[in-house]
């Protein structure tokens, strides 16, 4: 019987946001409990119930790893990641009996459930077990020779669109791997951040991926993500004081570091509201995720003029379903007024023939109680509490989705 890679190659393959957030939880809240669950928003070619074997399997893999002695090494040397949470590390083990996998009909449910700290990590593995696990099933012939010209005519686009734009000293375009989730499989994922860092030095800066920037000297990329805001509603704050919460409590972990605040798990009108003088000033910038970019980053632009802060001083980094010609004309909108990155996932890691998945795991409760993302982008609000929902559209004056 022919023996089948593991998809799992390492517990350092994993998104830097994720040890950042890892980080910040177990310090200010290293008892609370969580649930994750899984989805799928668009159609398969076949059901994804038919994984389940293997995503268990998979699974029972991912509990038996361990990080080694060189990997938190590399770890250690990230100046914002501190000696008790490599510690931590050092003796961490995913739990099976934490994750459920599950089939309902055609739909496969994968339900992390336990302490905070535990459960939390489990997100980007579990999505990229799913993905290389469901696109092995799918024909292989001729799909990485139709990737690499893809990915080729992606990097001559880059270079032939930088090269036509006017100079503007000091705006630099910049873009990020921010694939590992989606991808189409870890040799092709590696292939592909390789084969940029090759070709475009000058712009392409890093990987979310912290095993790929180990292993290729690259530099990681992350900050924070939705479900370390999401949890501070489950934290005992009053509901309208959680995101001012979750952001003082990441100033005090990373005092400087880690600069680039996310806008929109309320929406980015509430979240500026709450983005007063005191944050402006302490964040480096802000990361767009749902809803119009554009509409999105001329609201940061007029917002740091009214509390008389220069743009130009900061940085609004997309990371919202882009491409290179979309990163392009976003540089080009805002360039001169104030800095941009791009971070690009699925159409660099995943742009084969094959149709790619849009699958999430999302965090759903924490501290017992429900918490929810009211995102500036429709159909992505995970929540099955409709009254929380109401709640929380009701305290933060977020319209209900048409």
């Amino acid at each position: 019987m022919k023996s089948v890679a593991p998809v799992v190659r390492s517990l350092l393959e994993n998104d830097l946001y994720k040890f950042t957030m890892w980080q910040a939880l177990l310090h200010s809240n290293p008892g609370a409990s969580a649930e994750y669950r899984f989805v799928c928003r668009n159609t398969p070619a076949y059901p994804l119930a038919e994984l389940k074997d293997e995503v268990e399997r998979e699974l029972g893999r991912l509990c038996s790893l361990h990080f080694t002695q060189d990997e938190l090494d590399y770890l250690s040397s990230l100046r914002f990641i501190k000696s008790d949470f490599v510690d931590f590390l050092s003796v961490f083990r995913f739990q099976e009996r934490f994750v459920e996998v599950r089939t309902v009909g055609e739909t496969l449910e994968i339900i992390a459930r336990g302490p905070l700290v535990h459960v939390m990590g489990f997100e980007v593995f579990i999505l990229y077990i799913v993905n290389e696990l469901y696109f092995r099933r799918l024909p292989t012939e001729g799909v990485l020779d139709a990737a690499r010209e893809r990915l080729e005519a992606k990097i001559a686009g880059l270079l032939a669109g930088i090269a036509e734009l006017p100079i503007a000293e000091g705006f630099h375009f910049t873009l990020f791997d921010f694939g590992l989730r989606r991808r189409y499989s870890g040799t092709w994922h590696e292939e592909m951040v390789s084969r940029f860092a090759e070709a475009a030095p000058d712009h392409f800066r890093g990987t979310s991926n912290v095993y790929l920037a180990k292993k290729l000297g690259l530099t990681p990329i992350g900050t924070m993500a939705h479900e370390y805001l999401q949890a501070y509603q489950g934290f005992g704050f009053r509901l309208r004081d959680f995101q001012k919460a979750a952001l003082e409590g990441w100033v005090q972990e990373y005092r400087g570091d880690l600069g680039v605040a996310l806008t929109d798990v309320v929406g980015m009108d509430a979240f500026l509201r709450d983005f007063d003088l005191y944050f402006a000033k302490l964040f480096d910038g802000l990361r767009h995720d749902s809803g119009d970019p554009i509409e999105w980053g001329e609201k940061a632009i007029r917002h740091y003029q009214a509390l008389r802060i220069d743009p130009a001083t900061k940085r609004l980094v997309f990371s919202d379903a882009l491409d290179i010609p979309r990163a392009l004309t976003l540089y080009r909108h805002f360039r001169g007024r104030i800095h941009t990155s791009f971070g690009i996932g699925t159409n660099l890691s995943n742009d084969t023939p094959h149709k790619a998945l849009n699958i999430v795991m999302k965090i759903t409760a924490c501290g017992g109680q429900p918490v929810a993302k009211l995102s500036d982008s429709p159909g992505k609000t995970l929540c099955e509490d409709e009254t929380f929902l109401a709640y929380l559209r009701q305290v933060f004056n977020h319209p209900q989705p048409t």
